[in-house]
């Protein structure tokens, strides 16, 4: 089923200056940015380790590019700060019919293309202790920047 902590989705206001804030505090670099327009943010994925499933783990940084998107929604309400976990899995599909049929809430009824072409879904943060979890299939990685 789940196999690691894929990212943590942190969302800011500013992301050139909060990339920079951790690039000059822990030695984080970008390996990944581009804007998603469906989702209506742009962000940068700051890679943090490998890990032993083939995948890697990531800080997500997130800017809203409209006000409509939900996370401009959602630091209007809350101010910078974590806005999601992401488990890694091998299969969003099969994991997302399982954890429903558990009683959890998935707000997509089909996965969605997520970061560095992945497939992603969210758990609604009622039935997870209020916590917004975002399951994620990778894509294979090709290059290190995009």
């Amino acid at each position: 089923m789940l196999t690691r902590i894929d990212h943590i989705g942190i969302a800011c206001h500013d992301l050139d200056a909060t990339v920079e804030f951790y690039r000059a505090t822990y030695g984080f670099e970008v390996f990944h940015s581009e804007v998603n327009e469906e989702q209506g943010v742009r962000e940068a994925m700051l890679k943090i380790n490998d890990t032993s499933d083939g995948g890697a783990s990531y800080l997500q940084l997130l800017e809203p590019t409209r006000e409509d998107s939900t996370v401009a929604k959602w630091l209007a309400k809350n101010g910078e700060g974590v806005h999601h976990i992401a488990f890694g899995t091998a299969d969003v599909d099969a994991d997302a019919a399982d954890i429903r049929d558990k009683g959890v809430r998935v707000l997509y009824e089909e996965p969605r293309r997520g970061s560095m072409g992945s497939r992603i879904t969210f758990l609604h943060p009622k039935d997870c202790h209020g916590v917004l979890t975002e399951l994620v299939t990778s894509a294979p990685v090709e290059s290190s920047e995009h």
